[in-house]
């Protein structure tokens, strides 16, 4: 699905700077911190309200043009225009960036017009405040899209109301890593409720109010947190009803029950591990040599059970930790993956 990335909804990464630093839940597990640890011996030099950013080389800026040159070649070969994914390990909208940095960034996405850069960002109330000078009127360029990160319910309250307040041509959601049920249609109060009114005026955040895209997935890398199934599966159904592309991205590092290839039995050492029924919509589980580490269960109101176990009763769901690529992206036996029309 992807020219020079590995990430199933863009074609390219762009990094014009690396470093940042935490916001919220979606950021404990960070790769790209873990990443600049790596590769600066152990620590993260550019994470942190006081870390320096670190600018890119010329070299890596260059790329950009090289790709809109070849617009055409991609043309005939995908049918489509090329996704450009920027910042995978930054933040655009970071307060310690630059801002001579991020002019430079819309002066190169105004430059290669044949590109669709794809700018996500956990920081999406600062976009209007840290939009360079030359941007006129605060309207992103055409081949902008603007996403938004939202991990719970919490941050949907909070930050979709902005990103629906910013012009873009394409406006998307990554719900990735979802750490809980989001719902989406759910009406906001309005100003006269806000206000104490006797009135409320409700405006639905999916049908009819500019999210284009919503991309789902679940937690990978160290400490991942599972992501029960049904969160990801009423997303995909939410989009659905309001005629919104959904794109489910993974599972991360844990499989989901429905999804083992033979939840009935599975042995470790010569010994049974699980024995599982499914019926009436739920697991029923016998389990041994099972801990907190690498299995989970949900019951029927949707609470985790980690730890040691060694029960029999019923459950609404269960995963086990697998790693992100046996985990996989098959949600109720398929792929989702569904983009904005051209």
């Amino acid at each position: 699905m992807s020219e020079n990335s590995k990430i199933e909804w863009t074609d390219h990464t762009f990094n014009p700077w690396e470093g940042c630093q935490k916001v919220g839940p979606g950021c404990d597990h960070c790769y790209a911190e873990a990443r600049n640890a790596r590769f600066a011996g152990g620590t993260a030099i550019n994470w942190g309200p006081d870390a320096p950013r670190r600018r890119t080389s010329a070299s890596n800026w260059a790329k950009p043009r090289a790709w809109n040159d070849q617009a055409g070649v991609f043309m005939a070969k995908h049918g489509r225009r090329q996704r450009v994914f920027c910042a995978s390990l930054a933040d655009v909208f970071d307060n310690a960036v630059d801002p001579a940095w991020r002019a430079d960034l819309f002066a190169l996405i105004q430059a290669t017009p044949a590109l669709d850069w794809l700018l996500l960002t956990k920081r999406i109330g600062n976009v209007h405040s840290l939009l360079p000078e030359h941007i006129t009127g605060g309207e992103l360029p055409n081949n902008v899209w603007l996403g938004a990160t939202i991990t719970s319910q919490a941050e949907a309250d909070r930050d979709i109301p902005k990103l629906l307040s910013v012009p873009a041509r394409v406006r998307f959601l990554s719900m990735e890593p979802l750490l809980g049920p989001v719902d989406l249609e759910r009406p906001r109060p309005g100003p006269d409720l806000d206000q104490g009114g006797g009135s409320k005026i409700c405006q639905p955040w999916l049908i009819q109010s500019g999210i284009d895209w919503v991309i789902v997935g679940g937690e990978s890398g160290p400490g991942a947190r599972p992501m029960h199934p049904d969160w990801a599966r009423s997303l995909r159904d939410q989009c659905a009803a309001a005629g919104v592309p959904y794109l489910f991205k993974q599972w991360g590092e844990w499989l989901p029950g429905e999804n083992e290839p033979h939840p009935e039995v599975k042995e470790l050492n010569g010994s049974p591990r699980r024995v599982a029924h499914h019926q009436d919509g739920r697991w029923g589980i016998t389990s041994t040599k099972v801990t907190g580490h690498n299995y989970v269960t949900w019951d029927e109101e949707g609470v985790m059970r980690p730890g040691k176990v060694d029960f029999c009763w019923p459950v609404r769901a269960w995963a086990e930790r697998v790693g992100k690529k046996a985990a996989g992206r098959l949600l109720d036996g398929r792929t989702w993956d569904e983009f904005p029309a051209p």
